[in-house]
This record gives C-alpha cells, structure tokens and sequence, in this order.
C-alpha cells in the first residue's frame, strides 16, 4: 500500500497528500477497511515531515474518508451508502389533509406571544457592522446567562434547536463512535447519529428519565463519546429529570471524564418544570441547548448552546464559513420577547393552558384504561396495540398521529403513537373514545410494528 500511496502523490504538502490519497479511496484502490501506513512511514517514504501526514490524515478523517483509531491507527472508511428515509419524515401524517393533525409536533400558534409590539419597538434596527461581530448580540447573551441553569463557559445562539443538535453532533462524533441517547429518542437525533455515522445505543428510561443502572452498564460497555438526553418535557414521553435523578446520573457519569453530554432543552418556557441540567454537576463536559420555537415561536428560528469553550467555539468558528451568524434581527426580536413583561404574561398563559390540556386528555383515557404518558411539554405517548391498525382506525375519522415506531432506538415491548396533545383544546371525551377503540383495534399475533433498526444499533 506505501508504494501505491507515494506513487499517486504529486503536491507532498498536505493538502496534496490528503487529495491524493482521496483520490486513491474513491477509486477503490485503498479498499474499505484496509489499515494505512503509520504516519512516520508515509512521512519517510515522501520525505516529509510525519507532521505533514498527520495534518493530511486530520484533513481526511474530517472529510470521512479514513477513520482513526487511536494506537489501532487509520483505516480507509466505508463508502457513504444511500440514505434511507428518515426517521422524522416518518412522523407526517402522509394522509393528504385530515380534519384533525395530532402528528405535527407543533404548539398552538394562537398560544405564542405577540410578535407585534416588539417589532414595532425594534423598527428599522440596524445591528450589523461588520461580518466578524460577535455572533450574539451582548444584550441578549447577558439574558441568556441569566436564564442559564448553570454558568456555561461560552455561550452562542444558532438557528433553532435542531441546528444546534446538529453541529454539536459533527463537532464530537465520528465515523464508529457510541453514543448514548434515551429509548425512545426524538427521531431526527436518531437520524442526525446515522448521518455520521455513529453507534447508537439507546438506555431505558423511566418517568424520572434516563435509568442511572443501565446508563452505568451502557457506558462500562460501549465507552462512548457523547450522551444525549432531554432534560425536561421528553418528546414523546413527557418524562423530566428531577433533581434526585441529575444527582444519580452525574454520579455514574464522573467515572467516564470522556463523555459529553448534550442536553436538548426543546420545550423551554411552555414545560411545567424548571430548567434542569446535568451541568449542574458536570458544567465542564455538558452542553446545553436552550429552544425558543415551541415557546416563542418556530420561526424566530433561533436556539442558544452554552457549554464548554471548546465545543462551543468549534460550533461558532465553523459557523463562519456558513451562515455566518443567526439573523441580529431575529436575536433583538427575542430578546425583547424575553424581557417583555406582556410576553412573559403570554408565555406563562400557554404553560398553564397546555398542562391543562395534558391532563384532561390523560384524565379521559386513564377512565377507559388506555395507558399513556404526558407529564409535561405538548405530546402525549399512547400505548397500542398495533401502530399501523390504530392510526388507520383514527384515520378514518380524520386524525392524525405520530407513529411510535421511528422514536424506538430499539423495539420498547408494546406498539405506541405520539400525539400532539397541546393541539386538543376541546372535545376530549369524544376524542378519548375515539383513542381507546383505536388502541385496541389490532389483530392478534400481527406482532410489533416497529421497523427494523439499523444494522450495529443497540
């Protein structure tokens, strides 16, 4: 293989190394999986500096051309396959239009604060000098730090949660590595680990989230690089951490220093319970992510990160060669949301509306024995007894709802749909019975309709 890699190498800069050997793996002429020369040996045989090489291995494992592995050393990577669908196109309705949309995900629209008084006040704001400014206005940052559950070293603000996820995910995860996510997880996370990649392992949860006994085992097993967990307001569960939880997940968790953990707080303001975080405990490997679509709006499109510098100006600084930074418009929209007495008057107004809109829902299908959870945030989990035959049942009266199937890492032992209860404003007891003849509308011995799961998922 040396003589085959110093052959094709014209340019012996990195850069020319690294395009050479590029060249080589999408040819098929260093096959998947074949373990390269040590970097001293290449360095050697081009007569080079083995700091060039290793700069031209860097630049090939970020391209996902090889993959690393530590004193194991490098070795070409698999070619990227077709993707399959994804998980989150699953969740539509794809019924063509429906009298009642229960799979959307989405807050009430009449439930958001007002955006009106606070562009009338912003008005022709021009905020933007140059295409290096920081890239969250300092007045918004300070609130941010404020509402922060625990100080983070940086902070930044990107373009919705979902965004923040997933430049988190290609600043810490590679081709191979573990990662520890909730069973059931919010699907586009899961598809955001596929996307690169990663094995994903998913760890049982309770009402009080992850369980601390299998996280442990998890983690003395797979030796992960990350965790992801929703701190509060689970979707699709509505399961939240308590403090009593945080403590035991950080105990087990100061045993592996490698681990980061990403918190996605999607529900923000509208979640009954208050912002938690592992950060707490562990603010040097945990990174946050502070959602304002379900509470103020999806399209402010905006999120904050705050966490440790490094991942965090590793996320900004790629940010550069994008976007850039999120609309300063858009930052001073929020922040005077965030700080508008009238808004913050609105904001609790929903918390309150959809909390109660959670337990009569919960209420009416607990009175026809209709097990489902939703102890926060705007979804509710059912338990069926076939996924595919309860929501052709709801369909035919125009509902619509969330397969559970893409939310299992793996299968969960019982058929579940999702729905959006924070859309329910009234009429629960009809559409309680409604739900319950579906949830037992199944034939017997069909089995579970969860879809297969990736090849090397756990």
């Amino acid at each position: 293989m040396l003589p085959v890699i110093a052959g094709a190498v014209e340019d012996r800069s990195a850069r020319g190394i690294a395009a050479a050997v590029s060249r080589l793996v999408t040819a098929g002429e260093l096959p998947t999986g074949a373990r390269l020369p040590t970097v001293r040996d290449v360095a050697r045989e081009l007569g080079v500096s083995p700091t060039t090489v290793s700069e031209a291995w860097r630049s090939l494992a970020r391209a996902g051309a090889i993959q690393t592995r530590g004193r194991s050393g490098s070795y070409v990577a698999a070619p990227v396959l077709p993707r399959r669908r994804l998980r989150y196109a699953q969740l539509g309705a794809g019924l063509g239009p429906v009298a009642h949309d229960y799979s959307t995900g989405v807050p009430d629209y009449d439930l958001l604060p007002s955006m009106t008084g606070a562009l009338r006040r912003i008005g022709d704001a021009r905020l933007t000098t140059s295409y290096l400014e920081a890239a969250v206005l300092p007045p918004l940052e300070t609130v941010l730090r404020q509402r922060w559950p625990y100080p983070p070293e940086q902070l930044t603000v990107v373009d919705g949660a979902l965004d923040a996820l997933d430049r988190i995910t290609a600043t810490l995860v590679r081709l191979g590595d573990h990662v520890l996510v909730e069973n059931p997880a919010f699907p586009p996370v899961l598809d955001l680990l596929d996307a690169v990649g990663a094995t994903v392992v998913g760890v049982p949860m309770d009402e009080h989230g992850l369980r601390p006994g299998e996280l442990g085992a998890a983690l003395k097993a797979y030796d992960p690089v990350a965790v992801f967990l929703q701190p509060r307001a689970h979707n699709p569960t509505g399961a939240g951490l308590s403090a009593r939880r945080v403590s035991e997940l950080a105990d087990v968790l100061a045993g592996y220093p490698q681990v980061t953990i990403v918190e996605d707080d999607h529900a923000g303001d509208i979640a009954t319970a208050p912002p938690v975080s592992l950060g707490t405990r562990l603010p040097d490997r945990t990174v946050h992510v502070a959602g304002f679509s379900k509470s103020h709006g999806p399209d402010l499109r905006l999120a904050a990160l705050g966490g440790p510098a490094g991942v965090i100006t590793a996320v900004a600084d790629r940010r550069l060669l994008g976007p850039g930074w999120s609309s300063r418009l858009l930052q001073a929209v929020l922040l005077d949301l965030l700080t508008s007495p009238e808004a913050e008057a609105q904001v609790a107004a929903a918390r309150d509306e959809y909390a109660r809109r959670r337990a009569v829902m919960l209420a009416e299908l607990a009175a026809r024995d209709v097990p489902a959870t939703a102890a926060d945030g705007i979804n509710l989990w059912m338990t069926v007894e076939d996924q595919q035959m309860a929501m052709l049942a709801l369909a035919a009266h125009g509902i619509a709802v969330a397969p559970g199937a893409p939310f299992a890492v793996t299968p969960l032992g019982a058929d579940h749909v999702r729905i959006t209860a924070g859309l329910i404003r009234d009429g629960h007891a009809d559409l309680a019975d409604i739900l319950a003849a579906a949830a037992r509308a199944g034939a017997r011995g069909s089995g579970s309709r969860s879809r297969p799961h990736p090849r090397g998922w756990r």
